[in-house]
């Protein structure tokens, strides 16, 4: 758990830094893979994911900049992209301006339970991490190689002397 703002701060940076080489790899194409036929597309998840950044600080109290984004998807993977580097970095200085270490410690009503503000910090980047896993799924079933978020796809395990892959 976060005992300081700078604590979050080095993990939100490292999350949002695999969220965008990830992003990074999306085409236009690739949006629109879905689930299953009737459920949400590459692009819907990713959209979701990026947009809902200050919606979520928002309704823990926190300032934000009132978003300019619709709901509807871009047709551009690389405005997706752009946006989720500007949100992401947007949510790093909002937070630094405006909790503080103690302010962590503070209790508040989160989906129906209470959480520390360190809880509900963590619950943003989880949020986050639990899409960015869908999206590499989506990414391999519309034909692109993922991005190795915490190790590498299977086919750069032939780079670093493994033929197959350990299971």
């Amino acid at each position: 758990m976060y005992v300081t703002i700078t604590d979050f701060i080095k993990e939100w940076n490292k999350e949002a830094r695999l969220t965008q080489q990830v992003l990074d790899g999306l085409t236009d194409d690739s949006l629109n893979q879905q689930v299953y036929p009737e459920g949400r597309t590459l692009g819907r998840i990713a959209w979701h994911f990026t947009t809902n950044i200050p919606e979520y600080l928002a309704h823990f109290g926190l300032k934000v900049k009132e978003s300019e984004y619709t709901e509807s998807v871009p047709e551009s993977a690389e405005e997706i992209a752009a946006v989720f580097r500007e949100l992401s970095s947007q949510a790093a200085q909002v937070i630094e301006q405006q909790w503080t270490d103690e302010s962590l410690e503070n209790v508040q009503k989160a989906f129906g339970r209470e959480e520390t503000n360190a809880q509900i910090l963590m619950g943003l980047i989880k949020h986050i991490v639990h899409h960015r896993g869908q999206v590499t799924i989506l990414m391999r079933q519309a034909g692109l190689k993922p991005f190795g978020v915490y190790g590498p796809p299977k086919e750069d395990w032939i780079h670093l002397g493994v033929e197959t892959p350990p299971l």
